[in-house]
């Protein structure tokens, strides 16, 4: 049976520590900080949001106040040894983590890349977390400010502003089509094409054009028919441009 006076110690010690103010408030504000993030994700569908941020803004802040709190560390050393630590370790190996799942969430579909912005939004929401583990806390609040407006203001001007996106045509087709077969088929579209590359070989020929223009509401089934209207073509592809 284990000693009143010893259990009684060791809770009283477990509130100081839940209780301290250098180690409560960063992870508070980590987890209400990942949650306005994650939230602006989740509300908009996208592949990680509302637990994924929280999750990775806590897990940073807790990361970074073990690492600040190295001489807390139960642990045996020998006499007279002494511990060099250095601190930008852990933001280094946590954004090194990171990275890996930002990976997960970018994926190509049609003409763009989706998941750039939720990828940034993990990263700087486990940069945030850093800086809450650091005990920086007034910049930690300025930078979620910071981030909630990127994320929430600035998507009223990605509706407004008109989309350019680089669509790389290539048309196979039987020889005896033109370039100007090409720019008149694209026309109908208004789509300007740009230099125009040509593969000609006996049985057919190739021609290849790349449009960066406002290409907002595009049918690529419309232009891919548009295209094959002519008789003499035998192939369409439609890629995003790199």
């Amino acid at each position: 049976m284990g000693h009143p006076g010893f259990c009684q110690m060791t809770f009283d010690s477990f509130l100081t520590i839940l209780l301290s103010a250098p180690l409560m408030l960063p992870l508070i504000g980590s987890l209400i900080t990942g949650a306005l993030i994650g939230g602006e994700r989740e509300v908009h569908g996208k592949p990680a949001g509302l637990r994924t941020h929280t999750l990775v803004c806590f897990g940073s802040a807790l990361m970074m106040l073990i690492a600040a709190h190295q001489a807390s560390w139960d642990t045996a050393l020998m006499s007279d040894t002494q511990i060099v630590s250095d601190m930008s370790r852990m933001p280094h190996a946590i954004l090194t983590g990171i990275g890996f799942l930002c990976a997960g969430v970018i994926f190509r579909e049609g003409l763009s890349v989706q998941g750039l912005t939720t990828a940034a939004s993990l990263w700087v929401t486990a940069s945030l977390g850093i800086v809450y583990g650091a005990g920086m806390l007034e910049l930690a609040i300025i930078g979620t400010l910071i981030v909630l407006a990127v994320l929430v203001a600035l998507r009223v001007m990605q509706i407004v502003l008109p989309v350019h996106i680089g669509l790389r045509i290539s048309v196979t087709a039987k020889p005896g089509f033109r370039c100007a077969d090409l720019t008149r088929q694209l026309a109908a579209h208004r789509l300007t094409a740009g230099h125009v590359a040509l593969s000609r070989t006996s049985d057919e020929v190739t021609l290849t054009t790349t449009v960066n223009q406002p290409v907002r509401g595009l049918d690529l089934d419309a232009l891919s028919a548009t295209l094959q209207e002519n008789p003499l073509v035998q192939k369409v592809s439609l890629d995003p441009a790199e």
